[in-house]
């Protein structure tokens, strides 16, 4: 029978329940369908710390190798220490993880050689009527020689090459909290900080794809709360707070405020630019004014672009940008094969803050300029209605811009906003962003009382 792949195939990765919705024997065909779209001779993989990681990872080996592809296993791993593999050993990968997501799903996130992203439009949709196909009429012959499988360590090699980008050696004694979340950087953190004049204070470092403290994702305010307290606790200079698999960084401050990934793509920004004056900084389109302000400042060139992974890749490598910034707190640099890197982004930090006397608030005070209203989702009967209902409300207003680059924004002289809805759930979310609280709350309320009318 075919499988049926809609529920599982987003638009850059693979992700579902495991075994519901797939398993091994898929993910073997996904390992075939893998190298068939990307002629690769040769492929690294990589697994978090979720119980079907390994099972499924092997068996995207077997599928690869059945079709003359030699398979280096590079066991568990953060998903930048993928794209590190990929990048440093110029092959394309695969990633099995799914990232926050709770313990009974899994996924695959795919790359070509120097971690160039494999989404919709990359390769994925043709994975998937593969997958489809052999599903339905059988595996495809296999190759007259198999591919060899073989390991790897990547995890020093990956830790020293993150240290050749940020200098951390002369910086002050810095005491850093960090909440790993029982995901991989429990397992990545240890070695990148090693040797560095770091006090670190570890939380939830076990790996333990059950997540038993809190959920992997320090996005929602809820899984900083243990982090926050034991900053404080610690008297520590910061925290840090990563995600499943490891690739999205989060920042406390010494106060165990909360730092916007605005405030640190500007922070990073200003650092990169100041290595490679006059480069082109990308962020997207939710991201504070204060990004593209500090990237003129210091001499750069900003350019917004939608949100998601693939497109920032992808106008990185158009732009040659020096970074690129998101909301979510994924960043990505130009000496990483354009991919993200939570680690990066937090040496940087740590490297700003060890560099000089002072706080972490108030280093960051410069960057966070603006009051925000963050990400509020609302679940609507129709998306398409009340995006209209918004258009029109605002259309023909003297003073504003509206553009329809990813989503509704809505610009004034003193606030803006966007709405986008969500391509996989019936949400609308809505970003606001102005020069005082007041003018901020305001807009946000009248927005919000239109879209959930």
């Amino acid at each position: 029978m075919a499988a049926d792949l809609s529920q599982i195939v987003k638009a850059y990765d693979v992700r579902g329940v495991v075994p519901d919705q797939w398993d091994e024997s898929l993910a073997e065909l996904f390992g075939a369908a893998f190298v068939t779209v990307t002629q690769a001779d040769a492929i690294v993989i990589g697994h978090d710390m979720r119980p079907s990681s390994p099972g499924l990872s092997a068996a995207f080996a077997r599928g690869a190798a059945a079709l003359g592809a030699d398979v280096t296993l590079i066991g568990l791993c953060s998903t930048d220490q993928l794209y590190y593999a990929s990048g440093a050993l110029d092959l394309p990968g695969a990633m099995f993880t799914a990232s926050h997501n709770p313990a009974r799903y899994n996924g695959i996130k795919m790359c070509r050689k120097g971690a160039a992203p494999v989404g919709q439009d990359t390769g994925l949709a043709e994975i998937r009527e593969l997958v489809e196909r052999w599903s339905e009429q059988g595996a495809p012959a296999v190759a007259p020689k198999a591919g060899t499988i073989t390991e790897r360590e990547t995890l020093t090699d990956y830790a020293a090459h993150l240290k050749s980008l940020v200098d951390l050696t002369a910086i002050r004694p810095l005491k850093v909290v960090v909440d790993a979340g029982n995901g991989m950087g429990g397992h990545t953190v240890p070695t990148v900080f090693d040797g560095l004049p770091l006090d670190l204070v570890p939380m939830y470092f076990e790996l333990d794809g059950t997540f038993p403290n809190h959920e992997a994702n320090p996005l929602d305010p809820a899984n900083i709360v243990d982090l926050q307290a034991r900053v404080i606790a610690e008297g520590a200079d910061l925290g840090l707070a990563f995600d499943g698999d490891a690739d999205r960084c989060f920042v406390v401050d010494e106060r165990g405020e909360p730092v916007s990934p605005s405030a640190i793509t500007a922070l990073v920004a200003a650092r990169e630019l100041a290595r490679h004056p006059g480069g082109t900084v990308i962020h997207n389109l939710i991201t504070s004014w204060s990004v593209p302000e500090v990237v003129r400042e210091n001499g750069g060139t900003p350019v917004r672009t939608r949100v998601g992974h693939s497109f920032i890749k992808q106008e990185m490598a158009a732009t040659g940008a020096i970074f690129g910034g998101e909301h979510s707190a994924h960043y990505y640099f130009a000496d990483f094969w354009n991919a993200d890197t939570g680690m990066l982004a937090a040496l940087h930090v740590l490297a700003a803050l060890g560099g000089q006397e002072g706080t972490l608030s108030a280093l960051v005070a410069q960057y966070d300029r603006y009051a925000g209203s963050g990400e509020i989702n609302s679940t609507v009967d129709d998306q398409v209605a009340r995006a209209a209902a918004v258009r029109a409300a605002y259309e023909g207003r003297d003073g504003l811009t509206l553009d329809e680059l990813d989503g509704l924004t809505v610009t004034a002289q003193d606030w803006w906003f966007n709405l986008r809805a969500s391509n996989t759930e019936p949400l609308l979310r809505l970003n606001v962003e102005a020069r005082d609280e007041a003018t901020m709350a305001k807009v946000r309320d009248e927005v919000l009382a239109l879209v959930r009318g």
